[in-house]
């Protein structure tokens, strides 16, 4: 999962940052409005309105033209008049500075649930390629060098996540809340058992890596 830290304050960046690459996301750290609006895509944008070269209400409307993509407006600005202007202008939540990690991390998490619909329609149709490896949003096959390989429902939709964010750690809550829409509080083996069942069908062309305590990593095989 993918986020956006627009901060301008280093030291509350850096904070920012350590926090949430703990939890398991990946994350990108920008500065200005104009590096936030050229930015890659995220799934979640923690934006501070106060921004050096622009109002960040001008960036949180346009940033709402991407739906796919959630903005956590993360201010100073605690006035209730603040508060309505922020949430008026598009933002799925507002935090007030300062704020506990705890509390951020669960707005994150409640603002994923909330737009897992919008995020899962962006890239329906494509075809996701990672090595010899080739996934067919639209006809949900998979094939490895050209070669059909049979994948239930829930094989497919977890590869593609991994695949999608090639190179990244994925948790293994936010594999949950997208591939079973769910929240697991109680240990599970289930998405053990679909890993490794992954595993055995793509043998050697993909390299699953489990990334012990956090969650899961895909790569192409050597």
């Amino acid at each position: 999962m993918r986020i956006l830290v627009v901060e301008d304050d280093d030291r509350v960046a850096r904070g920012l940052l350590i926090a949430l690459r703990h939890a398991g996301y990946e994350v990108h750290r920008v500065g200005t409005a104009a590096a936030a609006l050229t930015a890659p895509a995220a799934d979640v944008v923690l934006l501070d309105l106060g921004l050096p070269d622009k109002d960040g209400l001008d960036v949180l409307r346009e940033l709402r033209h991407r739906p796919g993509t959630a903005v956590i407006a993360v201010t100073a600005r605690g006035e209730e008049r603040e508060r309505v202007l922020g949430l008026r202008a598009g933002a799925d939540d507002y935090v007030v500075k300062p704020f506990g990690t705890a509390e951020l991390l669960a707005r994150i998490e409640a603002v994923l649930r909330r737009t897992r619909n919008a995020r899962a329609g962006t890239g329906a149709g494509e075809t996701l390629s990672l090595g010899p490896l080739e996934l067919d949003e639209a006809t949900r096959e998979a094939r490895v060098d050209g070669v059909p390989v049979a994948l239930t429902r829930k094989e497919f939709d977890l590869l593609a996540l991994l695949v999608r964010r090639a190179g990244a750690v994925v948790s293994r809550d936010l594999i949950v809340d997208q591939v079973w829409q769910a929240h697991w509080e109680a240990p599970s083996r289930t998405l053990d058992t679909h890993i490794a069942a992954l595993r055995g069908k793509l043998g050697d062309a993909v390299r699953i890596e489990t990334i012990r305590g956090v969650g899961y990593r895909v790569a192409a095989g050597a």
